[in-house]
């Protein structure tokens, strides 16, 4: 099975068992940033099933990927999909919930894709681990449109909760100086905040 097969055959699960996995244009800014910038280490907050490690790796063979996961089914599947590309000497997963993982290393890029309420919450934590000049990368600012919404409109008290920590993040993002962060209207609305 040739890697466009195997893509869409992740895809297709992701769809089939609801795990949110990138949109196609997310995915390819994701991809094009990481090509135009050089960017070499790489970790994610947020495995599900692996899909973007795998296509953040396949970018070239310097990219290697350090992926958190907290939910033990979609690790596993993740596991099984970076083993189908031979990518297990260059994607790392850390069966683990982000909040109690403490790393060491540094990277060129963050990438945050997990829980929307915990977005400041990671960002606080890892920025450590960030390269001088490195970049955070966080995906689902529009949370499926529901973010331009009035609050009404939403009508569920849980997903209106969610809402109001997604846009305290955007807010925390544009008012924090130590890095410029420009928004996206790409995919389901992303960010990208460069360190000053």
């Amino acid at each position: 099975m040739n890697i466009d097969d195997q893509i869409n055959k992740m895809k297709k699960y992701a769809e089939e068992n609801n795990v949110p996995i990138m949109l196609d244009d997310g995915i390819n800014f994701l991809t094009s940033y990481i090509k135009e910038n050089n960017i070499e280490n790489i970790l994610e907050i947020g495995t599900a099933i692996g899909y973007s490690s795998i296509m953040m790796a396949l970018v070239n063979e310097k990219v290697k990927v350090t992926s958190i996961e907290r939910d033990e089914k979609r690790y596993l599947e993740a596991i099984k999909n970076i083993k189908k590309f031979n990518l297990e000497d260059r994607i790392n997963l850390i069966y683990n919930d982000a909040m109690d993982v403490n790393l060491i290393d540094e990277y060129d890029l963050i990438f945050i894709d997990a829980a929307k309420a915990q977005n400041i919450k990671f960002f606080e934590k890892f920025e450590k681990n960030l390269k001088v000049k490195g970049t955070i990368i966080t995906d689902n600012l529009k949370f499926h449109g529901l973010v331009e919404k009035a609050e009404d409109e939403i009508s569920s008290r849980n997903l209106r909760a969610l809402v109001r920590k997604v846009r305290a993040y955007v807010e925390y993002l544009k008012e924090n100086t130590r890095y410029k962060t420009t928004f996206y209207e790409i995919g389901d609305g992303i960010s990208v905040s460069i360190k000053e």
